[in-house]
């Protein structure tokens, strides 16, 4: 072989190199983000665990497969499948994955206290789970002080519990269908 064809072949290979080197060893990956495909529904809220944030009636929008691409996030409103119940859900995450949480005593019940804060209702008012509706959650918070990976604390707006997360404990990601706007 000639001494041109192999300098061609060496700079060729150097040239590979240097692409892989740089677009795969540097620590980022090059690769086309897919978007996230979503399907917009608007529905009508049903029942009055929501009230004040959401009345009965009041028109949303749900976003589904919103979180196939997206984190759940603290506070975030959405449709919930529980499978006592043929209807969607729609309640407020209150307690994401690697919170702490537990219950304390108060008068007259037990608050619901995540990351040393008591959780608050859409008005600032301070859930208060009476004791004949705190079962659930005791059990949970014993079996599990720090909320799991892909498991939610979810609640209503009515500060003593509705169906919600009082009533079946905590949940999965899975059974988390939609995020819903106002």
């Amino acid at each position: 072989m000639s001494r041109k064809i192999i300098f061609i072949i060496f700079l060729a290979g150097i040239s590979l190199f240097l692409f892989f080197f740089y677009n795969f060893d540097s620590g980022e990956e090059i690769i086309e983000k897919e978007s996230c495909p979503v399907i917009l529904k608007e529905v009508s809220v049903n029942g009055s665990s929501m009230v004040p944030f959401l009345n009965p009636e009041d028109r949303v929008t749900a976003i589904y497969d919103y979180y196939n691409c997206h984190d759940v996030l603290r506070n975030d409103v959405v449709l919930y499948k529980y499978s006592g119940n043929s209807n969607l859900l729609i309640k407020f995450i209150k307690a994401v994955p690697g919170d702490k949480w537990k219950l304390k005593e108060a008068d007259n019940g037990y608050e619901i206290v995540v990351n040393d804060i008591s959780l608050l209702n859409s008005k600032g008012s301070m859930y208060l789970i009476p004791e004949n509706s705190v079962r659930m959650l005791e059990l949970y918070v014993n079996d599990y002080p720090i909320i799991p990976k892909d498991t939610y604390l979810l609640l209503g707006d009515k500060i003593d519990g509705s169906l919600d997360s009082t009533s079946f404990g905590l949940v999965g990601k899975k059974d988390i269908m939609a995020k819903v706007e106002r």
